[in-house]
């Protein structure tokens, strides 16, 4: 037992160490937390693609997307949109969301007016980073990529609300087929039966 003993020491415990924000004597300032070596980059955050997470080229906003728009990245920016943007901006973005409603003394703009259908991509991308007038910045709550998944969902909103004639495909009616209920209409509980109405019921109907 006395050899075992002999043969425990306390470096492996009491290793030479700094407590946080302890004074060292080492250093001139006297601080032994020390900062990170210069042009040192945490490991997920070397921003090379400058574009993607600025929205500008040089000190302009760019007006293209950083990667490609699928149904996906819609559906994304108006899952995102909806939570974020939609209480101030309204799920139109006209503005009339329900925070104005409810007293905000400024109204947020329309994303219909003409100086914002014109504006480039990276603008709006921009304004979610660093905020504008009375909006907040949202860089802490919303990434990068979703913050271009919603910039590509407000195009998509822009276009809808601008769309003539000519841009619906072809066979696809607007307004839709309004659906026609069967069976009981349902209550809080239960949603009504529907069925959708065809083009020919639809012109019987009227």
């Amino acid at each position: 037992m006395a050899l075992l003993l002999t043969g425990c020491r306390q470096d492996m415990h009491d290793q030479p160490r700094f407590k946080p924000l302890a004074e060292s004597d080492f250093y001139t300032d006297l601080r032994s937390a020390r900062p990170p070596v210069e042009g040192t980059v945490a490991r997920g955050q070397l921003h090379e693609d400058d574009y993607l997470y600025t929205g500008k080229i040089g000190n302009n906003p760019g007006d293209y997307m950083p990667f490609p728009v699928t149904e996906d990245v819609l559906a994304r920016g108006q899952e995102r949109y909806n939570i974020y943007c939609a209480p101030c901006h309204s799920r139109l973005g006209d503005g009339n969301g329900v925070i104005p409603a409810r007293g905000f003394p400024r109204r947020p703009p329309s994303y219909h007016t003409e100086r914002l259908r014109k504006a480039p991509l990276g603008y709006f991308f921009d304004v979610m980073t660093n905020g504008f007038g009375a909006m907040p910045d949202y860089a802490s709550q919303i990434s990068p990529r979703d913050r271009w998944c919603i910039v590509a969902y407000i195009r998509a909103l822009q276009l809808s609300q601008e769309a003539t004639a000519s841009d619906i495909p072809a066979g696809q009616q607007v307004p839709s087929v309004p659906p026609e209920f069967r069976g009981d209409p349902g209550s809080g509980a239960t949603l009504p039966e529907i069925e959708p109405r065809s083009q020919s019921q639809t012109e019987e109907h009227k």
